[in-house]
């Protein structure tokens, strides 16, 4: 059963309820005990029915219950009647006391008296104005006797401070009374009904009314969680604004004295560190009006409808001195209305069961009925307004939209503005945003529809209603689902994180559920490889190669630069570094320099890039125009070996060349020029001075001396100018050819096989022997040859041609000694 409808107040569980919220008669009692015994008995906490006083409140044309009114204001209407039955025995005289300032005594028409018992002519009733400069209302109930109404007048108007002050603490006491007293009744009532639930009821409680809650309950198991709850009160410290005042004394000079009070039994042994203030403050003044006719009792006020009813910490004297019930009444001041915040993270779903508007910052809210008339006005898509009442629950948190209070068709996202009454005046509270879904279904966001394998993917969906959806889960092939973490990141979109590492590439799904829906939306995706990583296109006007930089360049599959389409024709590695060149199709070349293009990269699996690339001015070129071959010196005791060809350089030559700069270049005194093999790695690097002399800006002379290469290079050479650090094309430039050294070339015809002998070393430099240019009737060598003697047939014209392992394609040739027949 909710708390809310929980009316009943048993004696066992009414007096925990108001031990934990006990408030200033506890000390007060102990001071104004009038017996020795009652000083020395146990403190009796505030458990006592007293009278009820039925009041309704007019201001204007309306009228409200006392529940409903949280201050009073000049000119009100005050219908104020007992509410005792008819079997009561004794006479009270009911008193309405209007103040106006600690010195400035009231006018003795302010003060009012009815007796109770009188049911002629409404002399029972008191009919009161709150009169201009009104400041505050106390009532005051005191068996008949003679002569109270002088007496009663005069105190009041004696020391109106001192009644100011106790009205306001005890109206204030009664209010903190009322948070307290909903906390214990719904934890009372949860405890009853779903004991299992508390761990996560009682802080949502604790919050919604701001109080401290004692954790240490809730590890308990559950079935013990309620009674300790209930059995602690001392651990219920109240934390909002409104209190700060009744703990003053906690923080402030006399915490001394306020902590020794409450160590005391008749200071409810701790139990009370709340009031502790109030008790004193209220021993202080209120003692000072006891006689030896009236001693005066402060009462709580509990608020139901019309009724107030008086709650005592013990019971009224009928005798001498005869007690005088206090009670405060609401402050004379303007309706203040609760400054409601709300606490939804996000959209708030309706789709389903009861929906849940969190609000904060107003703990009055869910204990008085302060806030009446409350409801939620929604506005559709279409404009429409619908109002709809709701509850204030603090068992839930907030106010409480019902289940199907909003029409089928409203869905979507909706503007919600909760506003009502708070006592006389309107009040506005914070808007929501409502969900409910469509039939609108998921779509992914084209920008994050690609998964990489190997990382988390961060995927947006759109089109639904964000703060209805339950669950999301992920499927890759044929496995099982998943569930994966998703947020939402608008009120119709999600953000959702695919986890795919260690995953291959392949089909998968997400799975979009909302409440209560068993028909998810699907929505198949892709894991490929991650995408390569782009950083640079160079593109150099004029030319017919582009250069790329990046990681996992092999996925390129083409690039198109305009109307010309590039390929892959070379890619290198260096610390991750990926550099790829490509060729322009047909010999095209790249537009002028100073041109804006945008290059569309295609990779792999149909993905594709768009780059802009802003041409660059063309890179430095030269044309070799000479080139001599400057050999060494015949070594002794060999044969002198005839090379065709000017683009053969032997090992131990050198090469001078000539380069001529194109037309609108010019050659400058910090240009260099890098040798290097078939790779790209540099070989040798020759400078102005070191190897390179400018004949002209035009014309540039080159030396390549055999020092100038690490040993052991062979094979084609290449070179490309630098200028301004930007490198050229690469272009040949010579076939570097180790040479074995011939000894001897002799031939035998006499022989029983005729043949020729070559003798030498470094013979495994030659890939065969021929008696003819074409190598007609070549004689092969074996790789790795170590020998000193390589045989061959008889050449008819007296030269033996040798073809080089490192210049298949030289003309390479020996003389030799043909013996006579």
């Amino acid at each position: 059963m909710p708390y809310e409808t929980i009316r009943q107040r048993p004696a066992l569980t009414r007096k925990r309820l108001t031990r934990a919220s006990a408030v200033a008669g506890l000390a007060l009692t102990a001071a104004l005990a009038v017996s020795s015994s009652a000083a020395a008995a146990d403190p009796a906490p505030f458990e006592l029915d007293g009278p009820r006083i039925d009041i309704e409140v007019t201001r204007g044309k309306q009228t409200l219950p006392i529940a409903q009114v949280p201050s009073l204001s000049e000119g009100d209407k005050l219908v104020i009647r007992s509410a005792v039955g008819p079997d009561q025995g004794a006479h009270f005289i009911l008193v309405s006391a209007f103040l106006r300032g600690a010195t400035n005594p009231p006018p003795k028409d302010w003060v009012q008296f009815t007796e109770t018992w009188q049911k002629k002519d409404k002399k029972h009733t008191l009919d009161v104005t709150v009169p201009k400069g009104a400041r505050q209302m106390v009532l005051l109930m005191v068996p008949d006797t003679g002569g109270a109404e002088g007496v009663l007048r005069d105190s009041v108007r004696g020391k109106p401070g001192e009644f100011v002050r106790v009205g306001q603490e005890l109206n204030q006491a009664s209010l903190d009374h009322s948070r307290l007293e909903a906390f214990m009744a719904a934890i009372r009532a949860q405890g009853d009904y779903q004991p299992e639930a508390l761990q996560k009821i009682a802080p949502v409680l604790a919050s919604s009314l701001s109080i401290k809650l004692n954790a240490d309950c809730l590890s308990k198991v559950a079935q013990e969680q309620a009674s300790c709850l209930l059995q602690s009160p001392d651990t219920l410290v109240l934390s909002d604004v409104h209190s700060s005042s009744l703990a003053d004394t906690l923080t402030d000079t006399p915490t001394d004295l306020a902590l020794q009070l409450s160590a005391t039994p008749e200071g409810g042994a701790g139990y009370y560190s709340a009031y502790i203030g109030v008790a004193r403050d209220l021993v202080r003044m209120l003692g000072a009006f006891s006689n030896p006719s009236f001693g005066y009792l402060p009462a709580l006020t509990q608020r139901d409808g019309s009724t107030l009813s008086l709650l005592l910490n013990a019971a009224p004297s009928f005798n001498k001195p005869k007690s005088v019930m206090v009670a405060g009444m609401p402050a004379v001041e303007a309706d203040v209305p609760p400054q409601l915040r709300s606490t939804a993270k996000g959209p708030i779903c309706v789709a389903t069961g009861d929906a849940v508007l969190p609000v904060e910052g107003a703990p009055l809210v869910f204990s008085t009925r302060f806030a009446h008339n409350v409801s939620l006005r929604v506005t559709g898509p279409d404009s429409k307004i619908i109002e709809i009442p709701v509850e204030a629950r603090a068992n839930r948190g907030g106010y409480v939209l019902p289940a199907g209070a909003l029409p089928t068709g409203e869905t979507g996202t909706l503007r919600g503005h909760l506003h009502g009454r708070w006592g006389f005046e309107s009040f506005d509270g914070p808007d929501f945003q409502l969900q409910r879904p469509g039939t609108g279904a998921w779509k992914v966001v084209a920008d994050t529809s690609d998964l990489v394998v190997g990382r988390d993917n961060t995927v947006e969906i759109s089109g639904g209603a964000a703060g209805c959806v339950s669950d999301v889960t992920m499927q890759r092939g044929n496995g099982a689902p998943q569930p994966v973490k998703w947020t939402a990141s608008a009120a119709d979109g999600l953000s959702v994180t695919v986890p795919l590492t260690g995953a291959a590439p392949g089909p998968v799904h997400l799975s979009v559920r909302y409440r209560g829906d068993d028909n998810p939306s699907d929505l198949p995706l892709t894991a490929r490889a991650e995408s390569s990583r782009i950083d640079t296109i160079t593109a150099y006007g004029n030319d017919g190669h582009i250069l790329m930089t990046g990681q996992r360049l092999e996925q390129v599959k083409d690039v198109a630069l305009g109307s010309l389409t590039f390929t892959p024709d070379g890619l290198t590695r260096n610390d991750n570094l990926d550099r790829l060149s490509l060729t322009a199709q047909g010999g095209a070349h790249v537009p002028a320099a100073g041109t804006s293009i945008d290059a569309q990269v295609h990779l792999t699996g149909g993905r594709s890039q768009t780059i802009s690339v802003k041409v660059a001015a063309p890179r430095p070129q030269a044309t070799i125009i000479g080139r001599t071959i400057r050999p060494a010196p015949q070594p002794a005791g060999t044969l002198p070996l005839e090379i065709t060809g000017d683009d053969i350089l032997p090992d131990a030559a050198s090469l001078v060349f000539s380069l001529q700069a194109p037309e609108g270049m010019a050659f400058t005194s910090a240009d260099t020029l890098e040798i290097a093999g078939t790779s790209d790695d540099v070989l040798a690097r020759l400078s102005m001075g070191k190897g390179l002399t400018m004949a002209s800006a035009q014309v540039l002379v080159g030396t390549l001396a055999p020092d100038d290469l690490p040993p052991s290079t062979f094979g084609p050479l290449r070179f490309r100018v630098v200028q301004a650090g930007i490198a050229g094309d690469w272009q040949p430039l010579a076939t570097l050819a180790r040479l074995p050294r011939i000894v001897s070339a002799t031939c035998d015809a006499k022989a029983a096989k005729p043949a020729c002998t070559i003798t030498g070393q470094s013979l495994y430099l030659v890939d065969a022997v021929s008696t003819d240019a074409a190598f007609a009737s070549a004689s092969a060598v074996p790789v790795g040859y170590t020998g000193t003697a390589l045989q061959s047939g008889i050449p008819a014209d007296g030269v033996l041609h040798l073809r080089l392992r490192d210049a298949p394609k030289a003309q390479v040739s020996v003389k030799v000694d043909t013996a006579k027949p």
